[in-house]
């Protein structure tokens, strides 16, 4: 069944709801609030024997602990990231660059129909519309709105997978990028990321010890530094965010950003956080409040 969401929408993705002008959601499958906790892996359509391979085991490793792994169904590194997602039994999201009833690659129909029994197909185009070119930037946007961060494995220095990291960073997001050869083509562009700051990449704990601390508590089998009913410290910026928020009335996200001088969509990413961590609530509208000011004041 196909529906569509808007951002008004009480089951619009959060985080991608939280950046500027979210567009509008065809969605086949089901997307969850546990979908929050996601991330993003891309990279080259050409890839290596070892790109695939890593694409695959992040994929899995990620996605056997709780993580929905986001990726654009296309050839090579997406579709390893897809097929390692789904082998491990998790949850997996491919956004694509045409109407939500055209799959590409065709090759990929397959792929197609067992993520949306596991997860979901989401595009903004209308059904129907064709791969285009033009699509594929607008994207990426959302592939990067819809994750904590985006993982590059395998790029070409004219990889479409570095404008899904330059959007992550526009958004807020973290970027993390695999190392490969320094005489591969294909890792040239993942390697420049790695040069110019992004998180080096061996296996899935490298990913999940960038995340914030209650998305690290939220990730089984990761290691924590605070038990669960510790309150988020007040120096954090979940600990900032949450002091915002009032226990008797709401307040929208887009109060919380300008309040909070933080990118928009690092506060929603901290709010999904807050929410899953038990200290705040959304309600509908986007408005959200402080669960743990209501507990103590019951």
């Amino acid at each position: 069944m196909t529906r569509l969401l808007s951002p008004r929408d009480p089951d619009y993705p959060a985080l991608l709801g939280a950046i500027s002008s979210p567009p509008d959601l065809w969605v086949r499958g089901t997307v969850v609030a546990g979908d929050a906790l996601a991330i993003a892996i891309v990279g080259s359509r050409r890839a290596t024997a070892y790109g695939l391979e890593m694409a695959a085991r992040l994929g899995s490793d990620l996605a056997a602990r709780g993580v929905t792994i986001v990726s654009g169904l296309a050839r090579g590194i997406d579709g390893a990231a897809h097929r390692g997602a789904l082998a491990a039994g998790g949850r997996t999201i491919a956004v694509l660059g045409s109407g939500i009833d055209v799959v590409y690659p065709p090759e990929h129909r397959d792929l197609a129909r067992e993520t949306e029994a596991r997860g979901a197909l989401v595009s903004q185009f209308a059904p129907g519309a064709p791969p285009l070119p033009g699509h594929f930037p607008a994207r990426n946007r959302v592939i990067a709105g819809l994750a904590l961060g985006v993982v590059i494995v395998e790029a070409g220095e004219r990889s479409g997978a570095l404008i899904t990291a330059s959007f992550a960073g526009d958004l807020g997001r973290e970027v993390f990028a695999v190392p490969g050869r320094v005489t591969s083509e294909t890792s040239r562009g993942a390697n420049g990321l790695i040069r110019d700051g992004a998180k080096l990449v061996q296996d899935w704990t490298d990913v999940v010890q960038e995340l914030p601390e209650a998305w690290r508590r939220a990730v089984r089998g990761a290691p924590t530094e605070r038990g669960d009913a510790n309150r988020p410290a007040a120096e954090s910026d979940e600990g900032r965010v949450l002091a915002m928020l009032p226990a008797d009335e709401s307040l929208h996200i887009e109060q919380v950003i300008a309040r909070g001088g933080l990118p928009p969509g690092r506060v929603a990413a901290v709010l999904a956080a807050l929410e899953l961590g038990g200290w705040a609530r959304q309600l509908e509208g986007q408005r959200w409040v402080s669960v743990a000011a209501r507990t103590r004041r019951a």
